[in-house]
């Protein structure tokens, strides 16, 4: 093909697939001003980290460092990334017809522009001063990471090394976001861990202290999971739904628990599958790798492959 040739087939191509774009909805968006951001939301997720495990990530920490002067400034940093992110998303949501009632009950201005930037800078704050707690959490799920792996050997290993502590972390920051009603937002965090760490955490799964997914890849737990305290699960768990009921014209009634819950002190083994919302894995049970759960399992039990 001479380079003519090349030239003319390419502005064919070219024109075809801007017809495309005319034709085909639903997978672009031209001229949009508020479309949520991969980027941005990644950057304000690196920062956050850099705020939960100071000197893992983020730039070195000197020795006689301010900290209060260092951490104060990456704050104020992320609290004017965030509410920009969240204000552009809530306007983008609200083109989709997603109302976020839950973050409109929370301001008082009627005027829909200064709704979205006050429902944006009070989410902020509010998520901003779970992160005391969210750093206690993770404090926790690294030692669980540590004293559950007889591999490792010490917590610095497991903090930059351990996919499934990465997966975790990144839940803890995502989870308050989804609690507040932010949408889009803390499901785009939690793919990002995905796609880094090979588990697949949904920002909505509500677990307990000391949470520990040994190896990580292939983990999978839906967005109704509830999982106690003190829980250790390998790679490839799956903790899904069992089925999905369907409105008359067939689409997908959404909402409702449709993941399992998982009791304290259980242990998952390796390719387990655990299904439904009304299966609950009681206290201290053992599930053995290869299990396919649908059924409730008494508190104690062990369950074979």
């Amino acid at each position: 093909m001479t380079n003519e040739d090349r030239s003319q087939r390419l502005r064919e191509l070219t024109r075809e697939v801007v017809g495309t774009y005319h034709e085909i909805g639903g997978i672009n968006r031209i001229g949009e001003k508020n479309l949520p951001s991969q980027a941005a939301v990644v950057s304000i997720l690196e920062e956050l980290l850099a705020v939960v495990f100071p000197g893992y990530h983020g730039d070195p920490l000197p020795m006689n460092a301010d900290l209060e002067v260092l951490v104060g400034a990456r704050l104020d940093a992320i609290a004017r990334s965030l509410s920009a992110v969240i204000e552009r998303t809530l306007k983008f949501c609200h083109q989709l017809d997603c109302q976020c009632e839950q973050l409109w009950q929370m301001v008082d201005e009627t005027q829909e522009e200064k709704r979205f930037k006050a429902a944006a800078e009070y989410v902020t704050m509010a998520y901003l001063a779970q992160l005391p707690e969210i750093r206690r959490l993770l404090a926790l799920d690294v030692k669980a990471a540590y004293e559950g792996d007889p591999a490792a050997t010490n917590p610095e290993e497991v903090i930059l090394c351990y996919p499934g502590v990465k997966a975790v972390s990144v839940h803890r920051l995502a989870h308050p976001l989804q609690m507040l009603g932010v949408p889009l937002v803390p499901r785009m965090m939690s793919e990002w861990a995905h796609h880094r760490s090979g588990v697949d955490i949904h920002p909505g799964a509500n677990i307990g202290e000391r949470f520990f997914v040994d190896h990580g890849t292939g983990v999978v737990i839906g967005e109704t999971c509830i999982i106690g305290e003190r829980v250790k699960i390998y790679q490839g768990v799956t903790l899904g739904a069992l089925s999905f009921p369907r409105n008359p014209d067939g689409t997908l009634i959404k909402g409702g628990k449709r993941h399992p819950t998982i009791g304290n002190r259980v242990t998952i083994y390796a390719n387990a599958t655990i299904l439904g919302g009304e299966t609950v894995i009681g206290d201290r049970a053992v599930v053995g790798g290869g299990s396919w759960i649908t059924e409730s399992v008494p508190a104690g039990e062990k369950i074979l492959s």
